[in-house]
Order: C-alpha cells, then sequence, then structure tokens
C-alpha cells in the first residue's frame, strides 16, 4: 500500500493531465444519468457500496485514468479507484521514457529531408522559431548546427518521468480522495496494489469497469491475446554524468535536444540520452545487459555527438529500457487504442472492460487526452464520448 501523502503539500498540480484535444459536449448530460443508475444502485453519496473501478497499470495511461476518474465522477458520489501494478508506480515503459513534451527544446535537422518538413512546420505554428547556427549555439554553446539551421520549441517540457508519476500524478489521485473525504456528500478513494492480474475474470465480480492500461503486457492478459494490433518494440536509454572533477556544466537555462538521438538533461550534469528500437522484442525486463548497453551506446553516441560533440566528455553510468505498445498505422496516423472491449473479449459478467493502449513512443503526449477521454466514457458507460479515430481499430 502507498505510504500517506502527509508529508506532501494538500494539493499537487492536479491539473497537469487535464489536457484535451476537444470538448466532450456531451459528457455533462451521460455522467447525469450515470449517476442516476448508479444511485440507485447504491453508489450514489448514500448507503450500498461505492462505484468501484481497477485500472492495471501504474504508468502514464494507467495513473491518469485514476486521477481523472475521481476528478470526473458525478458530484456526490461514491467512488473507489484501484490500481494494480506488479512493478510499481512507473515500473514500465513509462518509468523509462526520457521526459521530453515536444523549459524548451531545440531540433537541429541532420539531413534535408527533416530540415524541409521542419521548416513547413515551423511556417504553421508560432510556437516554433527559426535559428541559424549561431542563434542556435547561443541556446547551446557547443551544438553543431549541420545545415546552419535548427528549431525552437520555447514551450515544449522535460519532466522527470519517475518523479512525474510518483510525486505529482500518483499524489495527485491521493490528495483528491483526501479533499473528498472531508465532505459529507461524497466518497473517493485510491490506492495501490502491487500485484500481478492473472486474467481479467477474477475481478470482473469485484469491480463495476476494468481499464486495461499495461502497454505492451496487455497482450499477455488471456482474454486478449491475439487480438490486440500491438507491435511491440524495445527502447534502451543510456544515462551519462559529467565526471567530478569538470568544472564545466550544461547551462541551466540551455534546452535539451532533439535530433537523431535526444538528450534529455536533467540538470547541469545529468543526460539520458535515447533511445534504440527493437522490433518485435519479447524481452520485457527493464534491467540491461552489459551487452545490451554496450551495442546501446555504440548506436546512440555517435548520432548524441553529431549534435552535440560535448557528449563525449560525459561518463556512462547506466542503462534503462522498456517496452514500447506501438499502436498500428493509419491514415490519421498511428493513434492510441482506445474503447470498450465487452465486444472484443465477451462481455461475461456486469462488469466492463476498457482499453487505454498504444501509446507507444508517446506516453507523456497523449496520456492525459486518453485518460479524460476513457474515464468520462467509463462514467457515462458510453464508447460514443471517445473520437472515433481512437476507436477504428476495432472494426473489421
Amino acid at each position: 500500500m502507498p505510504p500517506p501523502p502527509s508529508s506532501l503539500p494538500p494539493r499537487v498540480l492536479p491539473n497537469l493531465v487535464s489536457c484535451s484535444r476537444r470538448a466532450v459536449t456531451s459528457a455533462a448530460t451521460a455522467a447525469a444519468a450515470a449517476y442516476s443508475t448508479a444511485a440507485a444502485a447504491g453508489g450514489g453519496g448514500g448507503g450500498g457500496r461505492p462505484l468501484r473501478y481497477a485500472v492495471l497499470g501504474a504508468g502514464f495511461a494507467g495513473l491518469s485514468v485514476a486521477w481523472h476518474l475521481l476528478k470526473h465522477s458525478p458530484k456526490g458520489s461514491r467512488v473507489r479507484v484501484d490500481i494494480y501494478d506488479e512493478s510499481g508506480i512507473g515500473g514500465g515503459a513509462s518509468g523509462v521514457s526520457g521526459g521530453l513534451l515536444h523549459p524548451g527544446i531545440i531540433r537541429p535537422p541532420t539531413s534535408e529531408k527533416t530540415a524541409d518538413i521542419l521548416l513547413e512546420s515551423s511556417l504553421q505554428s508560432c510556437s516554433l522559431q527559426v535559428l541559424d547556427s549561431d542563434e542556435a549555439q547561443c541556446l547551446i554553446p557547443g551544438l553543431c548546427v549541420p545545415l546552419n539551421f535548427a528549431v525552437y520549441m520555447p514551450l515544449a517540457l522535460n519532466i522527470n518521468p519517475k518523479k512525474y508519476l510518483q510525486v505529482a500524478l500518483f499524489f495527485a489521485c491521493q490528495n483528491m480522495s483526501d479533499e473528498a473525504s472531508l465532505s459529507s456528500s461524497e466518497q473517493k478513494e485510491c490506492k495501490l496494489y502491487n500485484e500481478h492480474v492473472n486474467d481479467l475474470q477474477q475481478l470482473a465480480g469485484d469491480y463495476d469497469s476494468v481499464i486495461i492500461c499495461l502497454g505492451a503486457r496487455a497482450s499477455s492478459l488471456p482474454e486478449l491475446t491475439n487480438k490486440l494490433p500491438l507491435r511491440t518494440c524495445r527502447g534502451v536509454i543510456a544515462e551519462f554524468q559529467l565526471p567530478s572533477d569538470t568544472i564545466e556544466t550544461y547551462g541551466s537555462q540551455s534546452p535539451s535536444i532533439l535530433s537523431d538521438a535526444w538528450l534529455s538533461f536533467q540538470g547541469p550534469r545529468t543526460v539520458s540520452i535515447g533511445s534504440t528500437w527493437q522490433w518485435k522484442s519479447e524481452n520485457y525486463s527493464s534491467s540491461v545487459s552489459d551487452d545490451e548497453a554496450l551495442n546501446a551506446m555504440e548506436e546512440l553516441l555517435p548520432k548524441a555527438s553529431a549534435v552535440y560533440p560535448g557528449i563525449t566528455k560525459w561518463k556512462f553510468v547506466q542503462a534503462r529500457a522498456g517496452i514500447r505498445a506501438m499502436p498500428p498505422l493509419t491514415a490519421n496516423g498511428s493513434l492510441p487504442l482506445l474503447g470498450c472491449l465487452n465486444d472484443v473479449i465477451g462481455k461475461r459478467s456486469n462488469c466492463s472492460f476498457w482499453l487505454v493502449g498504444g501509446l507507444g513512443a508517446r506516453g507523456l503526449l497523449f496520456h492525459g487526452l486518453a485518460g479524460k477521454l476513457t474515464a468520462k466514457a467509463v462514467i457515462s458507460c458510453d464508447e460514443n464520448l471517445i473520437p472515433p479515430e481512437f476507436t477504428c481499430w476495432k472494426e473489421p
């Protein structure tokens, strides 16, 4: 069980994941209808058991869904959200990610094709700034700009994924539960269980809905084996630090770097470089062997040093790895797989099953939107609240 958030502020940035691509105009009406049904069954503010939701996975997707279930449950309702993850918070690919959310990221292209794409994008968006070599090197001294052209993203973010998941997002769920407990009309609970779930039916009798946010491990559930169009891809990230006797450090105001390899700076003396792409890998371990680490460095260092030669002065510390769950490529791009799974696995109880999967290498980018859309659909028992671009994967 997680420790109580007694040492934390009463509110820890609960709006960190409350982004949405568009307003869901019918959500309020549908939520009210769901609340009326739940209240009649004892899930409202009166007696009886609360509405119970199980969220499988404590990465970006799972914690986002949990937060939005607590946030958007009807006022006066009694809700319990149980999160299951045998590896703990951020123990999978989410915790291994670079934390780049496209202060500041700079993108120096290394090919004419990439330069043309970036130039076209920068003309369409006022949040991107086109820089020449001198301007780019003012931001990052020693930066190599092969084509005398770089794109600067001043509004981009660079976070520590583990700390974001553990200190911000999970405790935001805890804080929301604590605040609700002060009200006599509603009750909200959020609990974490470091347990493995063998199959969905072991939870079906205890929950109103089960939301699967297991990333690449979703396909390991017997009910979903060979039913999800996901591709696995293992990624290795190498972490470097400046030697203690090195006086010159990375500038505190300098942005991270996005190129053929990305360099995510976590302070003036630590950087993570990624990432490799090993398709169809079945190695789910977060640990990295010496041989795998060496191969990763041989692949990543030349790409990193091509744009930031100073990286050769940094010392390798460790390597981490995770498995991405890559979605299929569609006419709308590579979008997450969302939606109700009752028709996919066969509904055998009153419990409904939902999926948030296929976030791929964009978990940090998509998790707020995917979590919000899914939570509202779950609460309302209405898959139509999710845009069809995210549910069309189920079509024959």
